[in-house]
């Protein structure tokens, strides 16, 4: 009975950390999910998934990219192997980077209890878990776009932008890579347990997405499940209206929180219907 009222909450969580991390303007949070199946505390499955935060922070101080299969000594990996990776910005400093991870790894923990499977893109940073692999499997699903404000057709600027795309996309055999043509810059990364063609597939598919998503805009993000890919057009934003986007943040803000307070409030009731019906047997 209380799935579907976890499931909310964790959503109006979400809303909630965006708004408190965009105001602090501390690691902002691009997106973020949970598994709807939860683990009991004390387990070994609860052992190997804190194992495994640690191990993440941990290695996040000398690299930008790790990944981990852990499950306690004795026990059926089958059963309680947890498995998760971290993937920094590529220019990130390893002291930067151990700050997100560790950052992001306590975000999951409030937003994900007892989740047996999460994930959180942070601005320099993501991170995964799950109790199955995903190692290797590409993902380009839509978790996160984002378009600028509209400047009409202007075909120096879409050329601009197509090129500093196409200049993202290229073969470089790098999983990290920042770009850019005249007034637009970009970035672009995969997550590095990727192939570099699968990678390439990825940001292939994400360029594509964004140029249809974002046709006319300013700036755009498009964060697909293994990837994603990102450009503005300084010159072109510059000249739009500040209010415009302060509006559009506002407003979202607002909604999130809204959001979140009903969902609470759902979560409450249902928790008192229940405790009810209890009572009365």
């Amino acid at each position: 009975m209380f799935q579907l009222p976890l499931l909310f909450i964790s959503f109006s969580l979400c809303s909630f950390i965006f708004f408190i991390q965009f105001v602090s303007s501390t690691s902002p949070l691009i997106y973020c999910g949970c598994s709807q199946v939860r683990y009991t505390p004390g387990t070994p499955y609860d052992l190997s998934v804190n194992s495994l935060f640690s191990s993440l922070v941990n290695s996040a101080s000398v690299s930008n990219f790790n990944k981990f299969t852990i499950s306690p000594s004795g026990s059926s990996q089958g059963n309680n192997a947890v498995y998760g990776l971290f993937q920094c910005e590529g220019d990130l400093s390893n002291s930067d980077c151990k700050d997100c991870v560790a950052n992001s790894v306590s975000q999951l923990k409030t937003i994900c209890p007892q989740a047996t499977g999460g994930v959180i893109q942070v601005q320099g940073c993501f991170v995964k878990y799950n109790n199955t692999s995903f190692f290797g499997v590409e993902d380009v699903t839509v978790a996160s776009k984002r378009c600028g404000p509209t400047i009409g057709y202007n075909s120096d600027a879409l050329s601009r932008r197509d090129a500093a795309l196409a200049s993202l996309t290229a073969t470089n055999g790098q999983y990290f890579h920042a770009s850019g043509s005249g007034s637009v810059q970009g970035v672009a990364q995969c997550v590095q347990d990727l192939s570099v063609s699968e990678c390439q597939d990825c940001l292939t598919e994400a360029s594509g997405r964004l140029r249809s998503e974002c046709e006319m805009s300013t700036w755009g993000d498009m964060f697909l499940g293994k990837c994603y890919i990102r450009y503005i057009d300084r010159d072109q934003h510059s000249r739009s209206d500040p209010g415009d986007e302060d509006v559009d943040k506002t407003l979202a803000l607002t909604i999130g929180v809204i959001t979140g307070v009903i969902l609470l409030i759902i979560f409450i009731s249902s928790l008192s219907k229940s405790f009810s019906k209890k009572g009365g047997k």
